[in-house]
């Protein structure tokens, strides 16, 4: 079967991962999960029918579906609509970031005593992966406070994550080696450099989209002008080394607060009846590069770290949410709907493992190496349990409707 094209190996696995969701909703669990499974048993842990050289090559199509994802968040981001959440959202974001920060760092540091280690998965827990939400939400229809106030987090808090592990990673490098060492100031701005100019990439883009779709006439034709930028948006993120999720969702964001929401609900409805078919290789794809055969290594430190993310998250986003006196439902349930954890966080760690074996010190190449195990492992876990808990956050609120 290896000796297949590629694009029939692609063909096989969407169809196969079609029925595989059909078949993990007749025991209540969202299709996703079905695709990623399918992924796992056709990719190098299990089956190896899709190479690393396969998966390489199809990158492309994940981060176009990211993309996207991204920019449905931003169209969801009305400003009118944020509003009416209240001040709740802001105080969540920041609230569940610096809360996973704190409790990571430390239940790692009371394991290990090692505090440079600690920061730096204190540092990796608030970042999330929103397409497990995003899909979650789009297949079984669901609208209201709640989900709204899930779309605001999984878009923003990425952004929070990345200043929290810059500040975070130049302090865990000056331990370890001061004399060459970045300074404090120069992790912050880096990283906030970065997402200022994703912002404004996106926005600009947006503004383009914006006007051009306003004049564009059938609105048939819509979709490929938004395939198009959504593409620009990636390729310029990549090129500039921006956040692609940030670039993609100012597109959308642009979009709906400077649109007529009626325009807006024309143009993204040519949009909905096939972004959902994004998700199947984007999941399946997703389950592919997971190598199950990690999961032995996580030991104690894994448990730890899965287990005090989980609380830091829950418990600061119920704290933000009475701080900024949110709705009772957005208080009990949202934290179960930001669990979801894969490729910020790993291409985080990845940095780690690289400029932490630069530095060269033994201290710093064990911690490199311990980071990249541990955060792939319990990936696997957060992208499995991430969406069940979004799930069950929306069916508990209230807030799913019919499945699409």
């Amino acid at each position: 079967m290896s000796s297949l094209p590629l694009i029939t190996l692609v063909g096989i696995a969407t169809v196969l991962s079609l029925y595989m969701g059909r078949l993990v909703k007749k025991v209540n669990l969202p299709s996703l999960v079905g695709y990623m499974i399918l992924g796992v048993v056709l990719g190098g842990s299990v089956l190896g029918v899709l190479s690393g050289e396969n998966l390489h090559s199809l990158g492309f199509l994940t981060d176009v579906a990211l993309g996207f994802v991204a920019f449905t968040i931003g169209s969801e981001l009305n400003i009118r609509g944020l509003k009416k959440l209240g001040k709740g959202i802001i105080y969540i974001i920041i609230a569940e970031s610096f809360a996973a920060f704190a409790v990571v760092t430390a239940g790692v540091w009371l394991l290990t005593k090692n505090m440079p280690m600690a920061l730096i998965f204190g540092s990796l827990a608030p970042a999330s992966a929103p397409a497990g939400t995003v899909a979650v939400i789009q297949e079984y229809g669901a609208k209201g406070t709640l989900t709204k106030a899930l779309y605001a987090v999984v878009g923003f808090d990425d952004g929070l994550a990345i200043v929290i592990f810059g500040f975070a990673n130049a302090a865990a490098r000056n331990m370890l080696d001061p004399a060459n060492s970045m300074s404090l100031l120069q992790g912050i701005l880096h990283p906030a450099g970065e997402i200022l100019l994703s912002l404004a990439a996106g926005g600009i883009l947006g503004y383009i989209y914006t006007v051009l779709s306003r004049r564009l006439k059938p609105l048939t034709d819509i979709p490929s002008l938004t395939f198009g930028f959504v593409a620009v948006s990636i390729g310029i993120s990549q090129w500039l080394h921006l956040s692609l999720i940030l670039t993609s969702m100012m597109l959308g964001f642009v979009l709906t607060n400077t649109t007529p929401s009626i325009m807006v609900n024309k143009l993204l409805g040519q949009l909905r009846s096939w972004i959902s078919f994004l998700f199947i290789p984007f999941f399946f794809l997703a389950g592919a590069h997971l190598d199950i055969t990690s999961l032995p290594s996580l030991g104690i430190l894994g448990v730890i770290y899965m287990l005090s993310r989980t609380a830091g998250l829950m418990g600061g986003a119920w704290l933000g949410a009475v701080a900024g006196a949110s709705e009772p439902k957005i208080r009990k349930y949202l934290g179960f709907g930001i669990l979801s954890q894969a490729g910020v966080a790993i291409g985080l760690s990845m940095l780690v493992l690289n400029e932490f074996t630069e530095l060269g010190t033994p201290e710093s190449v064990s911690i490199a190496s311990t980071v990249i195990t541990t955060i792939t492992a319990t990936c696997i876990i957060f992208e499995i349990v991430g969406p069940i808990g979004a799930k069950y956050a929306l069916t508990r609120a209230g807030e799913i409707g019919r499945e699409k």
